[in-house]
């Protein structure tokens, strides 16, 4: 029985009302035509719209790395570090836009995305694609087999504390990742398997083991981690050159971009399923909005990801138009219906909401 099993099969508390019901949520036949129905122009990617806002994004995410790391004044290094912490979390967060956009609609976003944010900061495209994907899938949506979901509101109220402080970890392992384990696991067969399985995805179920890649992505996969190595290895060699300062900046810097990620991730769904296949309308209610007028949302799920049910309505819908999607569907099916019962007032209460039911079990 994997850890995830376990988690679900034991210490889940079955009086909560709502729990129960999700994975047999009819599915709401209005509601899933309408968001197909009322959205067919709103599709298409818009380069004009996705270059300018990840090349801002990323070069305002390097000047605050910059000013962070020459700065001899406490408050410019902190300001500066704030200011690369969010600038950089918008531009990383594009990968995920990476996972779902129609092949040719952005030429040469995916290689530029890697060259300027997947490489340098250790997270190339490759161990989010092939992956997120199956977080889709109607099948394995809240099941062991979904690599993004753990039963986080039915699991002990300590589990959530230990969720985001291991995110303060990230940056150390994905330079042991890149630079240790991939240079010994090309020449250990049975190590590089265990790193392909278990070190190659952005997820956050320990259960999860990936398969290896095929076709395109194994291509692009083979690129992306030699770089990944060659720039983990760069980073370490530079202590003795330029001193633990640049270093240790950048991984305060993404130990920041972390947390702040895992706190999103926290508030992506209510984590209330047990385990079993959903409907899609289960799906979304398991799922989390907070549009408008939450003031820090924007910040905190960029790129869209503040509409995170709303896009497991429509997956491919770039980031751009769900604000436009959200507002027609609101204003077609009213208050009161399945649409806005996944609208949420912001990350808070959302926080608040899964620790009281952490509390139950």
């Amino acid at each position: 029985m994997t850890a995830m099993e376990k988690t679900m099969s034991g210490g889940v508390s079955r009086d909560v009302p709502g729990r129960a019901a999700l994975a047999t949520t009819p599915d709401d036949s209005a509601m899933l035509r309408a968001a197909v129905e009322l959205t067919r122009d709103l599709g298409k990617a818009k380069p004009s719209i996705y270059w300018p806002d990840f090349l801002a994004a990323t070069a305002l995410g390097y000047v605050g790395l910059a000013v962070a790391i020459m700065a001899n004044q406490g408050w410019l290094v902190a300001l500066g570090g704030l200011v690369a912490a969010v600038a950089l979390y918008r531009a990383a967060s594009f990968i995920h836009e990476l996972t779902h956009i129609r092949n040719g609609s952005l030429p040469g976003f995916r290689l530029a995305w890697n060259l300027l944010i997947g490489i340098p900061l250790l997270i190339p495209s490759f161990m989010y694609e092939g992956v997120h994907t199956q977080h889709h899938a109607k099948t394995r949506y809240g099941t062991v087999d979904d690599p993004e979901y753990l039963p986080l509101a039915l699991m002990k109220p300590w589990t959530l504390p230990l969720f985001i402080v291991a995110a303060l970890l990230a940056p150390v392992a994905v330079l042991f990742r890149f630079a240790v384990l991939t240079p010994l696991s090309m020449l250990i067969p049975p190590l590089r398997r265990e790193v392909v399985a278990r070190y190659s995805a952005l997820t956050i179920n320990p259960a999860y083991r990936r398969q290896p890649p095929e076709g395109a992505l194994k291509r692009r996969w083979a690129w992306q981690e030699t770089g990944a190595f060659l720039w983990a290895v760069a980073l370490i060699a530079s202590v003795p050159l330029f001193g633990w300062r640049p270093l240790l900046t950048g991984v305060v810097i993404f130990s920041a971009v972390a947390v702040l990620n895992q706190l999103r991730t926290l508030v992506a769904h209510l984590w209330e399923n047990e385990g079993e296949p959903m409907t899609v309308t289960g799906q979304y209610l398991d799922s989390v909005n907070v549009p408008p007028p939450a003031p820090l949302a924007g910040l905190w799920a960029p790129v869209g990801l503040r509409y995170h049910a709303l896009h497991h309505l429509l997956p491919s819908m770039p980031y751009h138009a769900l604000g436009e999607a959200h507002r027609r569907l609101t204003a077609q099916l009213g208050t009161g219906s399945t649409y806005q019962r996944s609208n949420h007032a912001g990350m808070l209460p959302l926080v608040a909401r899964i620790a009281r039911s952490t509390m139950r079990v």
